[in-house]
């Protein structure tokens, strides 16, 4: 098998919680702070983030006032206040990530959707509990919080 190819074995499960029905959940740094509850959720079209992060790193001045209904994060329709664009670093790698943030009273403090996924050519594994990208220097695993979903 070619060393850039992603895949996921039975050795990456040996460190999980059996048996698991997590959600996958990660941590990442915005601004050298560490945001943790971050649900990865490819069914999401769109990067969410709670005010209160925004507010807590002091953000809250770089907020773009927009309006705009999101889908399928709780299954019902969710009103965002505005829009940010954040510097997401995950295992070392930086990506400029546009978040709608909402006011609401959700579990995670951010969600990584489709969006993201997609922008870092990202493969997510619940069952496995990581995700798997390409960088220059080769494969590059985030891995779950299992810990974070109970």
């Amino acid at each position: 098998m070619a060393e850039d190819t992603l895949t996921f074995t039975e050795e990456d499960r040996e460190t999980l919680a059996e048996p698991h029905n997590d959600a996958l959940v990660v941590s990442f740094l915005l601004n050298n702070i560490q945001v943790k509850r971050v649900l990865v959720d490819p069914c999401s079209l769109a990067n969410e983030i709670r005010l209160g992060v925004v507010e807590q790193l002091g953000l809250l001045d770089q907020i773009i006032p927009a309006s705009r209904v999101l889908y399928c994060f709780n299954m019902t329709g969710e009103v965002a206040k505005g829009e940010i664009t954040l510097p997401v670093d995950t295992s070392g790698t930086v990506q400029n990530t546009k978040f709608q943030f909402i006011n609401g009273d959700i579990r995670y403090n951010a969600l990584l959707g489709r969006q993201w996924i997609h922008n870092i050519r990202a493969v997510p594994s619940t069952l496995h509990q990581m995700i798997k990208f390409l960088t220059k220097d080769g494969i590059t695993t985030i891995y779950g919080e299992q810990h974070a979903t109970k």
